[in-house]
């Protein structure tokens, strides 16, 4: 950003030389815009291009206005000229399109188009367009609680706001008073789809006008002098008052959305030819000599500047490395907290016995205690005493204040994608959430969970979402849908985040304190049928901990190794007492850890005991224990001699009446009759 700028931008106030660097830059920008179809036709890459002729006005004063020491900013797929005037370079903007391993953005891993430099705020964002507005949220929060002198900028297309996060995005800023602003680059298309089909309202900006603290500013995006101007008026307005601003940005859209798309199957001639008018570079050009503020010979000269620095931005690019093959697993997932006096997550102390949920929630206070830039919210998590449906973080409020603990909107994508959003301001910042009062309703937050996944993967192992979600979760409560199923399966599917599923307390306690303290994003689960049940209940020594990836015995045995976690475990142990009583030694294995999966100690197991039999409480039908037999059979085959069973629920929604429940669900019934057909095989 220039700091010698005049208070109004006009084509007479702005230095001489100061245009002459917004002529170089705007050229550039789109010297590179109308080159990178090139690359793809030589099959050099580039295979996505969304062009930004038409947009050139907003996106260079985003840029210009844009401060990378204090502000963070979240470009999109077109926001090429935005990047390159907030200092992208030619030759950075050329190693992205064609997927070079040299790319700042991502070393070749995420689509071209997708501009970014984490290490200067610039963001790393998914191709799920509109999402990262959430991202914007969450680190304008921690700009406003660190008392930071920034804003967050966000950037997209008219036809995001149709997307329900958008929505959340912008009611969230407001309500909580934000340092956002929300640029909306209207060109009038949504892909193919017109304006009229996406909102009622002509201008989508004026939808939210009746937002309390949001203030809605407009202007014409073609234009530079415009553009500056109500850049500048935004930002001023967000950091004299701490509350949002969508900026709404007439642009037109000259091209197609992208090379994979033909506007003139759905835009008429006249159309084309009328957008191509409206150019905003040739606009900008014709300005500069009619004022008299530079001749042909100096816009000449800048032309073939630039055209030097595209020749050789490419030649450098082109002789940069591409991506090794061997690079795909690095930063999947970052390296954890490793425990010190715990390693193998076991004791042998005796005391007092907690409950799981007095576990959860000791443990919980003494993290905050332990890191305090620890935060906490969800719905009903901080309500008076009230901490959440089963009062796991009651008192957390009282001792660490709003500001640290605090309830969230019925929205679970705004809880997990603000989440994202704040952990990229400092990493020493951890978050844990409530991701949905219940594991079940957790699906609407599925958007932010599959981007917040792969982000450290996706930045090349520039940025990792610190952040721990809690769901409550399982059956045998009589809660039907919504309130009884289970949805760890469905969640192991997607790489790049570790998942827990502890059921005694001192497990709960050992690996919430590995997951808070570690980089990078854990999903821990909690039997909420135990959360009261003594028979849960365990002694949790003082800064207990359990590492990842490391299973329990929590019953040695010599004829079958019983593979289980969460609320079966108390039910799998019931059986293998019963059924010791019959002489049927049954070796009980706890997981308690699911990605990362002990392999080591479930295939030790069943060298000893030649049977193996896999217990949990979700579906049997691709269920996560359809994984675990899969490990088995790959490598421990030779050492089975039978079948690898399997107990879990129905293939059926878990069902509300309690004799309907019974039914579906696992007991020790029916886990002990497995073990026996298994031990008479």
């Amino acid at each position: 950003m220039i700091s010698s700028y005049p208070e109004i931008y006009s084509i007479t106030t702005v230095d001489k030389e100061v245009l002459k660097e917004w002529y170089r830059l705007l050229v550039l920008g789109r010297k590179l815009d109308e080159r990178a179809p090139n690359y793809l036709k030589q099959a050099l890459g580039w295979s996505y291009h969304a062009p930004y002729a038409g947009h050139d006005g907003i996106q260079f004063a985003i840029g210009q206005h844009f401060d990378r020491n204090t502000d963070h900013l979240f470009p999109y797929y077109r926001d090429m000229m935005t990047c390159l005037s907030a200092g992208l370079t030619a030759e950075e903007i050329i190693l992205n399109g064609i997927s070079k391993a040299t790319d700042v953005s991502s070393g070749g891993r995420h689509m071209s188009n997708h501009f970014s430099k984490p290490e200067w705020n610039i963001h790393n964002v998914s191709s799920c367009t509109g999402n990262h507005d959430l991202h914007a949220v969450g680190v304008a929060r921690a700009i406003k609680y660190y008392g930071s002198k920034g804003v967050a900028i966000t950037s997209h297309g008219e036809s995001a706001t149709s997307e329900g996060y958008v929505y959340e995005a912008i009611t969230g800023a407001a309500r909580e008073q934000l340092p956002v602003i929300f640029v909306l680059q209207d060109n009038g298309y949504g892909i193919s789809v017109p304006k009229h089909m996406q909102t009622a309202t002509r201008k989508v900006a004026d939808n939210f006008q009746s937002f309390k603290n949001l203030r809605v500013i407009h202007c014409n995006g073609k234009d530079v002098f415009d553009s500056m101007n109500a850049m500048a008026e935004a930002k001023k307005h967000v950091l004299e008052t701490g509350n949002p601003v969508i900026l709404q940005a007439n642009c037109v859209r000259m091209e197609s959305h992208s090379n994979s798309d033909r506007h003139e199957l759905y835009r008429s001639e006249n159309e084309r030819n009328y957008v191509k008018e409206y150019d905003p570079l040739a606009k900008f050009r014709r300005m500069l000599l009619r004022y008299e503020r530079l001749s042909d010979a100096d816009l000449l000269s800048i032309e073939n500047e630039v055209a030097a620095i595209v020749k050789e931005a490419h030649k450098k690019a082109m002789d940069a490395p591409d991506p090794s093959p061997e690079s795909i697993f690095d930063f999947v997932m970052p390296e954890p907290y490793l425990p010190v006096k715990y390693r193998d997550g076991v004791h042998n102390e005796k005391g007092e016995s907690l409950k799981l949920v007095e576990a959860i929630n000791k443990t919980l206070k003494e993290e905050f205690r332990h890191n305090p830039d620890t935060f906490i919210w969800g719905q009903d998590v901080a309500n008076k005493e009230k901490g959440g449906a089963f009062n796991v973080t009651k008192g957390m409020q009282k001792e660490f204040g709003e500001k640290r603990v605090f309830s969230a909107p019925i929205a679970e994508d705004f809880i997990v994608g603000t989440a994202n959003g704040m952990s990229r301001f400092d990493q020493k910042i951890r978050i844990v959430i409530e991701g949905a009062e219940f594991a079940d309703y957790f699906w609407p937050a599925m958007e932010q969970y599959v981007d917040s996944s792969h982000d450290y993967w996706r930045s090349n192992g520039k940025f990792v979402p610190n952040m721990t979600i809690r769901l409550a979760s399982g059956g045998y409560i009589g809660g039907g849908l919504y309130h009884s199923q289970n949805i760890e399966g469905a969640l192991a599917t997607i790489p790049g985040v570790r998942i827990v599923y502890p059921t005694f307390a001192d497990d709960a306690a050992g690996l919430l304190r590995t997951s808070i303290r570690s980089k990078g994003m854990t999903v821990f689960m909690e039997p909420k049928a135990l959360y009261n049940s003594p028979s849960a209940a365990s002694v949790v020594p003082d800064g207990f901990e359990v590492p990842f990836g490391k299973a329990r015995i929590r019953r040695f045995g010599n004829h079958i190794s019983l593979l289980t976690y969460g609320n079966t475990l108390i039910y799998s142990l019931e059986a293998a007492e019963l059924l010791a009583k019959e002489g049927i030694d049954v070796e009980v294995i706890d997981l308690r850890s699911l990605i990362p999966l002990d392999k080591e100690t479930i295939i030790e197991s069943i060298k000893k005991t030649n049977k193996a039999i896999v217990v949990h409480e979700d579906k049997v039908f691709a269920g996560f224990g359809a994984e675990l037999v899969s490990i088995i059979n790959e490598e421990a085959f030779e050492h089975l001699d039978a079948p690898v069973k399997r107990v879990g629920a129905t293939y059926t929604p878990v069902g509300f009446n309690r004799i309907l429940e019974r039914a579906i669900l696992p007991n020790t019934s029916a886990i002990a009759d497995a073990i026996k057909v298994l031990y008479n095989y």
